[in-house]
């Protein structure tokens, strides 16, 4: 650019970049707005479920189950998008833009793989036939949005999983129905506390391994390569994660669909499979900054290789879940797990654990927390439609 006669002027620098917000922000920028979800859904379903049992408007009811349902999957979305992502983000192998993008479309891809889940959740209990029915099935998803919601004010990576199952249990009781008990022990309980354990010591012994193999290499150049690796595996990760999550709302409309007499229940339909994979996916893509910010940066420091090892098993976890023991297991309680495990080689003081005593306590509470408000749920809408 000229400026007169023998006077040249370099042009202005282009405007620098806003660097993007820090997790702590985004964190406090998380989807308020969905809790309005949770009062307009309850008025709906007690409503809903009043005028139904009174009018036999059976098909009203099923379609407005169906869409509880799918907020469920919503809120499992933006509730469970950390698990995926918040070890990549925090140690900055990912833009967090870029990395709920990336969950959003595995978790698309991971719920089309495979329906055991979806039928382990629907065996959990035998729901009345007809109307009465529904109004079980819908009290139980409440219970579960409740604390799915509650946990999400508070930053703390409950499971999904187990608030389902907690919410349709306790709709059961409260409703006489009959509890497969057996199902609960052996697809649900046995495994609630054996994956945390498992994603633990496999994450510790996973990372212990990397530390020997890279003991000589140049720590830059291996945070480098362990940045491109942990694309990778939280790709996996969230690919175990729509495989896991999206099959249990499978479950529930399955379960509706097969009390009113729609569906057999020895398949899932696909405009179902369909319906829960694209919910899960656009609430991935809402985010869960709370959540992502407990996981990536209060619980420990982490870094690349440490981020690499906690997804990489944690993924290892949630498939053999998935495709050999058909259980609903808990990708929060894994990934929770596996980054303590491959924390604590650094040493054990390293992981705070007070931090980690108050993601136990949330996990303890989780079932019987959406057992007792399905339960209320249930009477209120009985107590009307009756």
């Amino acid at each position: 650019m000229s400026d007169g006669p023998g006077v040249t002027v370099d042009p202005p620098p282009p405007p620098a970049q806003p660097p993007p917000p820090p997790l702590a922000e985004q964190a406090r920028r998380g989807p308020d707005k969905f809790w309005l979800l949770l009062p307009v859904s309850i008025l709906l379903i007690i409503a809903m479920g009043a005028v139904g049992l009174r009018t036999d408007a059976q098909m009203a009811v099923l379609v407005l189950v169906i869409v509880v349902a799918l907020v469920f999957d919503y809120t499992n979305g933006f509730h469970d998008a950390a698990n995926a992502i918040a070890t990549s983000v925090s140690t900055r192998a990912l833009t967090p833009r870029a990395a709920l993008i990336m969950a959003a479309v595995m978790n698309l891809v991971g719920a089309l793989l495979g329906v055991q889940v979806a039928k382990t959740v629907s065996d959990v209990i035998t729901p009345p036939s007809g109307l009465h029915g529904l109004t079980v099935v819908a009290a139980g998803v409440l219970g579960a949005i409740t604390w799915n919601m509650i946990t999400w004010f508070f930053g703390l990576p409950s499971s999904s999983s187990h608030a389902l199952i907690g919410g349709i249990v306790g709709a059961g009781l409260a409703s006489a129905s009959s509890v497969s008990w057996s199902t609960v022990g052996e697809k649900v309980a046995i495994p609630m506390v054996v994956s945390p354990v498992v994603g633990f010591f496999l994450a510790y012994f996973f990372m212990v391994a990397l530390l020997w193999i890279f003991r000589r290499a140049n720590p830059a150049r291996v945070g480098r390569r362990f940045r491109i690796a942990q694309s990778l595996s939280a790709a996996s990760m969230a690919l175990g994660h729509g495989l896991q999550d999206a099959q249990k709302t499978m479950g529930i409309i399955v379960l509706a669909l097969v009390t009113t007499g729609h569906a057999d229940g020895d398949s899932v339909p696909l405009w179902v499979i369909l319906a829960c994979a694209g919910a899960l996916a656009a609430g991935t893509y809402a985010g869960g900054w709370r959540i992502m910010r407990t996981l990536g940066r209060k619980v420990i420091e982490l870094d690349p290789p440490k981020g690499f090892a906690a997804e990489a098993t944690a993924s290892v976890v949630l498939y053999a879940a998935a495709y050999i023991w058909h259980a609903p297991i808990s990708t929060t309680h894994t990934i929770t797990s596996a980054i303590m495990g491959a924390g604590a080689t650094k040493r054990f003081s390293a992981v705070r654990w007070g931090v980690a005593g108050n993601i136990l306590t949330a996990w303890v509470l989780t079932m019987p927390a959406a057992a007792l408000v399905a339960a209320i749920v249930y009477w209120v809408v009985h107590l009307f439609g009756a």
